[in-house]
């Protein structure tokens, strides 16, 4: 049975519907707004807004006098955000408890983020330019994020503050693209970001545990090709104006399937393990875009 971080639970199988792009379009903007709603995304972004401003200053006490409280609070923050922001969140799979893990998923938007974060406790491993967000890098630095800069040997000089999170038994998600895609599909993992894989905390083997996100449905109505891109961000797409077009539909659905853990061990080398991962998340991401 999968359940939902809403609360509510379901084991019906979803069904696809194959819809033209041009015809999923003009459906969303049947009736003027019937779907799309400015006031409804007015409402959201004000009561997400809020929300955040009243958390921020608890995050930051609990941060800097490193209470437990800072590793609990996101979660917690995450989950709530899904309900204001319409976010239907189901999960498939058995997540892995013994700490610490690394989370490895594809990567389609900034809303992986929320969704992730309200089933996951952990880290996020990003890249640099995040830091300089406006309330975004501070909300990433508030949950405690790895910042590593654009480049192939970013993960192995971070070394260091990797592996003293892994160390204290911090679980951290890491996105092995590099980049975000249009939710259809998964871009190739670069090996060189499993690097991480590869170190041994408290004399272990990492625990790698693959995941797949993807936004499969917009009110019960399977998401085809031609909607993806309203909640997929990619590309040259401007922020705000993506946030508002999401905060403005309907309910999301979103399936975050856990697949079987690995270790670099198993997978015999840092190549293989990438392989390996990018084959189990990708299969999950079509088993879910297709209804299955």
């Amino acid at each position: 049975m999968a359940d939902a971080v809403s609360g509510s639970t379901t084991t019906r199988r979803l069904v696809p519907v194959y819809v033209d792009e041009a015809e999923e379009r003009r459906l969303l903007d049947h009736g003027h707004g019937m779907i799309r709603s400015e006031t409804r995304a007015a409402l959201r972004l004000t009561a997400y807004l809020l929300l955040t401003l009243a958390l921020i200053p608890v995050q930051a006490v609990a941060v800097l006098f490193r209470l437990r409280l800072a590793e609990r609070l996101p979660r917690f923050y995450h989950r709530l955000c899904t309900r204001i922001l319409g976010i239907r969140v189901v999960v498939r799979g058995r997540r892995v408890r013994e700490r610490p893990v690394l989370f490895v998923a594809n990567h389609v938007s900034y809303l992986d983020i929320t969704a992730l974060g309200s089933v996951v406790t952990g880290c996020f491993i990003a890249k640099s330019e995040v830091a300089t967000w406006p309330l975004f890098g501070l909300l990433a630095k508030l949950q405690r994020t790895v910042f590593i800069a654009r480049k192939r040997t970013a993960v192995a000089k971070h070394g260091d503050d990797i592996a003293e999170r892994l160390e204290a038994g911090d679980n951290l998600i890491l996105f092995p693209e590099g980049t975000s895609g249009d939710g259809t599909r998964v871009l190739p993992f670069k090996s060189a970001f499993f690097s991480v894989a590869e170190r041994r905390p408290r004399g272990r083997a990492l625990t790698v545990q693959p995941v797949s996100i993807a936004y499969t449905r917009l009110n019960e109505v399977p998401l085809g090709r031609g909607l993806r891109p309203f909640f997929a961000w990619y590309g040259d797409m401007d922020l705000l104006p993506h946030l508002w077009t999401v905060a403005a539909l309907g309910t999301l659905t979103v399936v975050i399937e856990f697949h079987t853990p690995v270790t670099v061990d198993e997978a015999g080398s840092r190549k293989a393990l990438a392989t390996k991962v990018q084959d189990q998340v990708a299969g999950g991401l079509a088993r879910a875009n297709a209804g299955r």
